[in-house]
């Protein structure tokens, strides 16, 4: 799944303190890295479909990823992977993410996803699905690229937070909605002192008319002071 980069744009759309209430909560239930967070090392194995390749990560922060491997192709896709890992449990607060935008409800209260939640003003026509304080669906739209994800497992932390552990996204058409890829995400995590590391991820997706898989596994964590 690619990075995109989300602007603010001005909105006439009045904000709704219910929808606010409702997403803050499941902000807060969401698992991230601690805000005084300095990174980690660790080995990496990565296989794609039977071939395996060894490297090694450093994640400093969000923004901050670097990965070492021979195979450049490869170790492209591996830093854009675990650099959005990074930048998904990177410390932040609300306000400096879906906060700083204007939330409405859009009604479908009784859907089995839960509420659905627009977000105005973030240049991706973006709308959420919340249930049970957790985000269970994404939903954004751009000239370029249109997905939706599907949360559909988490584990909980030792520190009570839902740690999102299987999800699928599907990628369309932006101008017709047809369905363009499908990508299925599992991973598994570590405890390394206060944080919840990677261990694994694997990646199944529809590549070049054929099905895919793709795993990358993190070993010998090293947390960086």
């Amino acid at each position: 799944m690619t990075m995109y980069t989300r602007e603010q744009t001005a909105t006439d759309i009045q904000d709704d303190p219910k929808a606010r209430a409702l997403l803050e909560a499941a902000f807060q239930k969401t698992a991230r890295w601690q805000p005084d967070f300095k990174g980690f090392r660790a080995d990496l194995r990565i296989n794609v479909n039977g071939q395996e390749t060894k490297g090694t990560v450093t994640v400093k922060g969000p923004r901050d990823v670097t990965v070492t491997i021979d195979d450049a192709d490869l170790q492209t896709w591996a830093q854009n992977q675990i650099g959005m890992i990074a930048v998904h449990r990177g410390p932040r607060n609300f306000q400096e993410s879906d906060g700083k935008y204007a939330l409405t409800l859009g009604g479908e209260e009784h859907h089995p996803l839960g509420q659905r939640l627009n977000i105005h003003g973030d240049g991706m026509g973006s709308w959420y699905r919340v249930k049970g304080d957790r985000i269970t669906q994404i939903n954004r739209h751009m000239p370029h690229a249109a997905f939706t994800i599907n949360v559909e497992d988490s584990a909980i932390t030792q520190d009570q937070k839902h740690l999102t552990t299987r999800y699928t996204v599907y990628y369309f058409n932006p101008k017709d909605r047809s369905l363009q890829n499908v990508e299925s995400f599992t991973d598994t995590h570590v405890r390394v002192g206060n944080s919840d590391l990677p261990a694994t991820r694997r990646i199944i997706s529809f590549e070049n008319g054929e099905v895919s898989a793709r795993t990358i596994l993190f070993e010998n964590h090293q947390m960086l002071s």
